[in-house]
């Protein structure tokens, strides 16, 4: 059974890989495929707070605009490669995110949800207002494609010129775009398994006993924060540069609610988890909005879809499609000693 799993999934990978050159293909698929890499990185970014740590971040829209704007405005003043870009927005991301989350990661439940929603409203008012500098509800256009010096291939071929290869159409950011993934993919692998991701998980599973354990509570919590908000100002570079066009509107408090409904459909904690739960909510919604306009109703009522989703997945399905956390995290020696001490208390 094993073996026909894995040979299924090869068969996936190759088929991802060769679409693109295939003859066949569609340009609105790519697109598609595209913008489900982007929600896919999402999904990663935010499965840590919610999934490894037990926080409710419902503004993880406002990172993924602050790494989309700070991309756009980059490359437009100061015509900065795509190489440059990216580990600026993910700094700075990662700075709002410590930012926001020094003074507020000491509150918890519904009153640290309230307060980075409050912030992802606040980001989208600052891009709106302050006109002087994101151009306000004009939005940021004609930001350059992504591009690549190859002059040392010019040199090569003993050619003296300037050679730069820049992206046009969907093919080039579709293979950028399966980079992207796989690389956030193996930086959450190496995460969980190590030893800061098993004291998230032991900050998840009961924070009392983590901190009885030595984890100090705060500190990784801000850490969890960072990592999470520069991996959503990741996924937004990449999707200004791919777009080259960015506006408020694209940041609203829509996205967050979305990106957190892939989370939950994949199951909390759940690396592949977030990734189907992308693919399958993104994929949902372009035949939603194709088939509905059809049966006479407006694109606008596949949201009532995705309620309908939630509400389905907390009454019948509360853990997600994959209700288990990596075997390595659960099989931790943290987390059974971390149980053990629970398990003596309540006995206690």
């Amino acid at each position: 059974m094993r073996g026909a799993v894995n040979t299924l999934k090869y068969l996936l990978a190759a088929a991802a890989l060769l679409y693109p050159l295939l003859p066949f293909r569609d340009v609105y698929v790519l697109h598609v495929m595209v913008l489900i890499m982007v929600y896919m990185v999402l999904a990663m970014g935010l499965n840590i707070l919610p999934g490894f740590c037990g926080l409710l971040d419902l503004g993880f829209v406002g990172f993924y605009g602050i790494g989309a704007y700070t991309a756009g405005l980059l490359t437009i003043h100061y015509n900065l490669s795509f190489w440059v870009i990216v580990p600026l927005a993910v700094l700075n991301g990662a700075f709002f995110g410590m930012l926001l989350g020094a003074p507020t990661l000491r509150l918890v439940g519904d009153y640290f949800a309230i307060v980075t929603f409050g912030f992802s409203e606040l980001v989208v008012l600052f891009l709106t207002n302050e006109i002087w500098l994101t151009r306000g509800p004009l939005g940021v256009p004609g930001i350059a494609p992504i591009s690549f010096d190859v002059t040392w291939l010019a040199k090569l071929l003993g050619v003296h010129e300037r050679w730069r290869y820049a992206f046009r159409g969907e093919i080039p950011y579709y293979y950028l775009g399966i980079v992207l993934v796989l690389f956030v993919y193996i930086v959450m692998r190496r995460l969980e398994d190590s030893r800061l991701g098993r004291a998230w998980l032991a900050i998840r599973e009961d924070p009392m006993a983590a901190a009885s354990a030595g984890i100090n509570l705060f500190a990784y919590k801000v850490i969890a924060f960072a990592v999470s908000t520069g991996i959503g100002a990741l996924a937004g570079a990449f999707f200004a540069r791919w777009t080259l066009f960015i506006s408020p509107d694209m940041f609203k408090f829509w996205e967050s609610f979305l990106v957190l409904c892939m989370v939950v459909l994949g199951g909390l904690g759940n690396i592949n988890g977030a990734l189907v739960g992308a693919a399958i909510l993104i994929a949902l919604g372009e035949i939603l909005r194709l088939a509905l306009p059809k049966l006479g109703l407006p694109a606008e009522t596949r949201f009532l879809a995705y309620g309908l989703i939630m509400v389905l997945i907390m009454r019948f399905r509360p853990s997600g499609i994959f209700t288990q956390v990596a075997a390595s995290t659960m099989q931790s020696g943290l987390i059974k000693e971390l149980r053990a001490r629970i398990e003596a208390r309540r006995t206690a």
